[in-house]
């Protein structure tokens, strides 16, 4: 009887355990299952990050064509475009986002960015003004003030970057861009300001310097600015303010700029040297 009891009890416990084992594999795949959500985010952010900006147009596409409608896939093909400089893609890659129901006015403001980044101003307007006056951020106001630029509407673009400019810790690109604006306007002593405001917060931006020197051409001041440069970037701005001194009819100053430039450079300068060929050719002339 003993026996009986012992054997019965087994197979209870045998049954149990065949009950339970569907239960168990079924948490082990919802674990696996979570474990490649996990991994495929992780290689998302990398593809968008640091891998080959083609590379990561290839993955993104396929990714899309194997799971359509995702919009965090959505976001990669279209932010992988603009780093792989495909911008008209790009315009299209963010309207397919926008469209997504879950779409945010993030993803606006990078629709509007892809426009600007296609000279489509009047649609990169339409685009921002879509977007809620309380949505605010660094992003959307530079783009607001570079819109206001496109139309030369001087008030609102300098509104527009002054606000940009307290939205960020990093207002270089900013700065750069609100002197250039000042440049086109012949506000040639504010646009060199601002680009030594650019420069005092990012001291290797060369855009910056060769706008200053620019600006400084501009007001017949041809001395460099003091800030930091390297020998060849030396030269190539020593030959943008000579290109500056000639456009301004100062050709002895410009000759002697592009010669200081092709001895400063330290391998050969073939871009100033042409431009003093040329120059002593129509002296001659």
């Amino acid at each position: 009887m003993r026996h009986r009891i012992f054997m019965t009890l087994c197979v209870a416990a045998v049954g149990l355990s065949a009950c339970e084992q569907p239960t168990g594999e079924a948490e082990v795949e919802r674990a696996l299952k979570d474990l490649n959500v996990i991994d495929e985010s992780n290689l998302n952010d990398v593809m968008l990050t640091v891998g080959d900006p083609n590379e990561a147009v290839r993955y993104f596409a396929s990714a899309n064509a194997n799971d359509p409608g995702r919009i965090d896939l959505q976001r990669g093909l279209a932010k992988s475009l603009v780093r792989a400089g495909r911008n008209a893609d790009a315009v299209d890659a963010w309207q397919v986002v926008v469209t997504n129901p879950e779409a945010t006015d993030t993803d606006r403001v990078d629709l509007a960015d892809a426009f600007v980044r296609n000279n489509r101003w009047d649609e990169a307007a339409a685009t921002l003004n879509t977007i809620p006056p309380t949505y605010e951020t660094f992003k959307r106001y530079r783009l607001e003030a570079m819109v206001a630029d496109s139309r030369q509407q001087w008030e609102k673009a300098d509104s527009f970057y002054q606000t940009a400019v307290g939205l960020t810790t990093r207002p270089a690109t900013v700065y750069n861009n609100w002197g250039y604006s000042k440049l086109t306007r012949g506000e040639y002593s504010e646009a060199e300001r601002l680009f030594f405001d650019a420069l005092r917060f990012n001291s290797n931006m060369f855009t910056a310097k060769n706008n200053l020197v620019l600006a400084r051409g501009a007001q017949r001041n041809y001395t460099l600015p003091v800030v930091p440069m390297t020998q060849t970037e030396r030269a190539q701005l020593m030959h943008t303010m000579a290109l500056a001194a000639i456009k301004q009819n100062d050709v002895s100053m410009g000759k002697s700029l592009l010669t200081d430039a092709i001895s400063t450079h330290p391998q050969y300068f073939e871009e100033a040297a042409r431009a003093l060929e040329a120059l002593e050719t129509n002296v001659v002339n």
